[in-house]
């Protein structure tokens, strides 16, 4: 990944379950390392039992993101979105009031949306 930055790479894509953190751990060290030359997403959710719109609540992803913050070892998360969630996710008002509180609290920068599970 130094090359990449030293090319010009200045977005890397994570998430909570690659390697079981493990991905965001690496790249919490290489932030360390290279300081915030770079922007970090990650995503979180798809470890949820259900994987049900309901799950995704303020609780839930609050614990995610902590873990998140632990694995990067930083004080916010530049960009974070809901990991492969169901389609209802991004038709449900508290699951983005419960983003938006993530924000709020400087947990995150920013929010943003991926693919849909079905």
């Amino acid at each position: 990944m130094y090359l990449a930055l030293d090319l010009g790479v200045n977005f890397i894509d994570t998430a909570d379950v690659y390697g079981n953190g493990r991905s965001e751990r690496l790249v919490g060290r290489l932030r360390k390392a290279r300081g915030s030359s770079f922007y970090i997403a990650t995503k979180a959710g798809l470890g949820l039992e259900n994987n049900m719109a309901t799950e995704y609540t303020y609780r839930n992803l609050s614990r995610f993101v902590d873990r998140i913050l632990r694995n990067l070892e930083v004080d916010a998360i530049d960009l974070l979105q809901p990991h492969t969630a169901p389609t209802d996710v991004y038709y449900s008002p508290e699951v983005f009031e419960a983003l938006e509180r993530l924000v709020h609290d400087g947990k995150v920068r920013f929010c943003g949306v991926t693919a849909a599970s079905d």
